[in-house]
């Protein structure tokens, strides 16, 4: 009988070692590939990008279907007009507009989510955009473009990187999977496809992860697209151990 009583503490030992193990693998998988949420922040932000109307309202509805909230999406709209221009976000605002009243007709009440913060009183846009860009980049940004053209050097600081990367409604690596995943559908932008890929894993995205868009760019979006943007990854994961094997 005390025989059986002590087998008892090992089982459970044993399975307790399982479950962690199990979890640990499971926290594995979720850095392997984008989830649902970030998936259809990236369809969401390539439509957007290429004003694909008819492409962009069901990823709106994928990507509510998937937990992102109303204010997330409204936040990623807003920001790619930084990008894609004001016509495009105006229109993509639109047609998630359309999304949010059908929705409401068939009876679907979607999360709304957080609403941005006021910034912080004892800073300016420019200072935090700085503050921002620097870490966001890894180092302070300089460069002949912006000596040459110093009001583009205020507003990439001042204004994107401050008044809009500075709201803190939606985290640094959804506001980037959504930049490059806009850059990746337009035409004449690798450069600086290239360096959002950079960028991208400064916020902690992993290759694998980065892949994992390029997958769903394939699959969604388009060949070439993916095939653009993942000659651009292979040329950031490059530059990025060049770097490394200089420290």
């Amino acid at each position: 009988m005390n025989r059986k009583i002590n087998v008892l503490p090992a089982i459970m030992l044993a399975a307790l070692c399982c479950f962690s193990t199990i979890s640990e693998a499971q926290n594995m998988d979720n850095n392997l590939v984008l989830n649902a949420k970030q998936q259809g922040i990236v369809t969401i932000a390539a439509f957007t990008a290429n004003g694909d109307m008819e492409r962009l309202k069901p990823a709106l509805h994928e990507g509510l279907d998937a937990g992102l909230t109303v204010n997330e999406i409204k936040e990623i709209l807003v920001q790619l007009y930084a990008y894609t221009g004001f016509p495009r976000s105006l229109n993509a605002i639109s047609a998630f507009m359309g999304v949010m009243e059908e929705r409401g007709r068939k009876g679907i009440r979607d999360k709304a989510g957080e609403e941005a913060r006021p910034f912080p009183a004892t800073k300016s846009s420019m200072e935090l955009g700085t503050e921002i860009q620097t870490r966001l980049a890894g180092k302070p940004v300089t460069g002949a473009i912006y000596t040459f053209a110093p009001a583009i050097d205020r507003f990439l600081k001042g204004h994107l990187f401050g008044d809009i990367f500075g709201r803190d409604n939606l985290d640094f690596q959804s506001r980037e999977l959504a930049t490059i995943s806009a850059l990746a559908n337009m035409k004449g932008v690798n450069p600086q496809l290239q360096a959002h890929f950079a960028i991208g894993f400064n916020t902690g995205l992993t290759e694998a992860q980065m892949r994992s868009l390029i997958t769903v760019f394939k699959a969604r979006v388009g060949e070439k697209e993916a095939e653009n943007a993942n000659d651009l990854l292979g040329k950031a994961l490059s530059s990025r151990a060049k770097e490394r094997s200089l420290k």
